[in-house]
């Protein structure tokens, strides 16, 4: 088993570490909207009983119009993550033996069959490369497109990417999907930062894109994270073997209501929001000199050779953001949630010796 990955939201370990009561820090350490829309009413049956099916259907039907999948009724699953741990289930990886020999490559005390092996356009979200490593694959961090090969039995592209907010225009992706398709392997594109920009989405498309998996999540435009809630879009017999392997009732009552109630809202004030808050926080970082060099509508990325040392200035102040062992000159900020932290954010930066 690899080691797990830090993530942002590590807002305990930091107080443990520099000091404070939790509740008392600023948490830009995570890509989620920091101004949570209000909650719709929430029937009583949907916390007394066990998700029937048509609230499953409802929250199906709404996510098919706010995604604009067409034809695909998108699955609702909990939290985005628990499908990125079963994409290894979906290609044959061969089967794990005990010796070594020119055919195999040793991952994490095991063998994987080098035949099938996986593309994860890097750097990015860490826990695709984890999922397949610790299923015995043999995975490529590749950092193009024209990498991606016919040996690739899966290929994994994050658009927008994180943490760069790299971004693939639709067509370039539709060539990779055809290319994956002709070898009978299968596209993964990760939108989990798309709603603030559904023109770059895939969706639209996915019924004539056969070998393509799009996953969405809910609650990082929406601002609740802590609902386990997203949707994956693609054929229907991925989409059953999804369903049938997370089981029953795996999305709560009450998440499944909310999601039918908000994919159905009028969302622009949410965008609004958001682009309010990314442009003060862009403010604050560039009050302090700092250069930006990435980003979504939902974080920012800074590189700056100092990033180790404006991290810990930044965490005795109480302030959280997002450090990478990979990229140790890269900072990730996400969203401030009112101009009082833009302010209480400009300040600590400006306290900065440089």
């Amino acid at each position: 088993m690899s080691a797990p990955i830090v993530h942002g939201g590590g807002i305990t370990a930091a107080a443990a570490a520099f000091g404070g009561r939790p509740d008392d820090w600023l948490d830009l350490s995570t890509g989620i909207n920091p101004c949570p829309v209000a909650l719709p009413d929430i029937p009583a049956r949907a916390w007394h009983r066990l998700p029937d099916r048509h609230l499953i259907d409802e929250a199906r039907r709404a996510a098919r119009d706010h995604y604009r999948s067409g034809e695909i009724l998108p699955l609702p699953v909990p939290g985005t993550q628990s499908v990125i741990q079963l994409l290894p289930r979906l290609v044959d990886a061969g089967r794990l033996v005990g010796g070594t020999d020119d055919s195999v490559a040793v991952r994490d005390n095991r063998v994987a069959v080098t035949d099938d092996r996986i593309a994860v356009v890097s750097p990015t979200y860490g826990e695709y490369a984890r999922a397949f490593v610790s299923a015995g694959f043999a995975v490529d961090a590749v950092d193009d497109l024209a990498a991606v090969g016919a040996g690739h039995r899966l290929a994994v592209v994050v658009n927008p990417n994180n943490p760069d907010g790299l971004i693939w225009p639709a067509e370039t992706l539709i060539a990779l999907h055809d290319r994956m398709k002709a070898a009978d392997g299968l596209l993964v594109v990760d939108e989990a930062f798309g709603d603030a920009d559904p023109a770059l989405s895939l969706a639209s498309r996915a019924s004539q894109l056969s070998n393509l998996i799009i996953f969405r999540s809910f609650g990082k435009f929406f601002g609740l994270a802590g609902l386990r809630l997203g949707f994956a879009i693609a054929r229907s017999d991925i989409l059953t073997r999804f369903e049938d392997w997370l089981g029953p009732w795996a999305v709560s009552g009450p998440a499944l209501s909310i999601a039918g109630s908000l994919l159905r809202s009028d969302i622009s004030p949410i965008r609004g929001r958001i682009n309010e808050r990314c442009a003060g926080l862009h403010g604050a970082l560039k009050g302090a000199g700092l250069q930006i060099s990435g980003g979504t509508a939902l974080f920012t990325l800074v590189a700056d050779a100092r990033a180790d040392d404006i991290y810990t200035h930044l965490c005795r102040h109480h302030i959280l953001v997002r450090k990478f062992d990979y990229a140790p000159e890269w900072l990730r900020f996400g969203l401030t949630p009112d101009p009082a932290a833009d302010r209480r954010l400009g300040e600590a930066l400006q306290r900065f010796e440089r």
